[in-house]
């Protein structure tokens, strides 16, 4: 399905400052890989995000989603076919209720009230929060909130999901949790982590970023346990798998 294809051509980001985010990145993803995006800190990983759902406009080259390329008169449309979950939930949750928050895409949609209200009640229960519909979000636990900005998404139905860093501050049962979730997703899925172990469990591909290039891009078992390769690109082993070379060596 080609509207599900996401594409770069040498495209480049500099922002106003003078700051280069992006320095002539290309690949292509198809329907229905899950592609985790790895690199150190200020490596371009978070500008590729918003390049990709439509929040930033590359400088210069193409980002496409299918046929659409990506401009100021097409970004709305790209948009609706992205759904991106913020790193910081709190950028993303600012309505009184969880159900407030789930229903604002819908009703800017112009959906019927039962539409609403089915859309709502169905993204809910997909993250297993349909029983916090009631509470405000900042009284949820950080793991709660991640699941009601993952439903906010849904909501909307998009054809990819995009998330940067997803797990972080959850402890360890909510990130179980989360992997899990993301595991019965068939979305294409594009996943920004410092959580290498997270990657290996939900992408079948890893992308490195590097000054705002593409270092590496493969298989993720394959990129992920090359220990030469991370440390040139100031990452470690993920963790699992240095508590396994730990036991080996003991």
């Amino acid at each position: 399905m080609s509207h599900h294809i996401v594409e770069l051509k040498d495209a480049y980001f500099t922002y106003p400052d003078g700051t280069e985010g992006m320095r002539g990145i290309s690949f292509k993803i198809f329907h229905g890989e899950s592609v985790g995006i790895a690199g150190a800190n200020g490596a371009g990983k978070t500008t590729l995000l918003m390049n990709l759902s439509g929040h930033l406009i590359p400088t210069k080259g193409e980002v496409s989603i299918g046929e659409i390329t990506l401009c100021h008169k097409t970004r709305q449309e790209i948009r609706r076919k992205v759904g991106f979950v913020f790193q910081r939930t709190d950028d993303q949750l600012f309505m009184p209720t969880v159900y407030e928050d789930v229903a604002f895409g819908p009703v800017n949609l112009g959906l019927p009230e039962n539409k609403v209200n089915e859309r709502v009640k169905n993204a809910l229960e997909m993250v297993g929060c349909y029983n916090l519909k009631d509470r405000p979000p900042h009284r949820l636990s950080e793991g709660q909130k991640r699941s009601v900005a993952i439903a906010t998404v849904m909501a909307m139905k998009p054809d990819i999901l995009i998330m940067d860093e997803p797990a972080s501050n959850l402890d360890p049962r909510s990130r179980r949790q989360l992997i899990n979730l993301l595991n019965t997703f068939e979305h294409t899925k594009i996943i920004a982590s410092h959580d290498l172990d997270l990657i290996l469990d939900v992408c079948e591909r890893c992308i490195i970023i590097r000054d705002g290039k593409v270092f590496a891009d493969g298989p993720s078992e394959k990129i992920l346990l090359d220990e030469s390769l991370l440390e040139e690109n100031g990452l470690e082993l993920p963790l699992t798998r240095q508590f396994y070379h730990l036991k080996r060596s003991s």
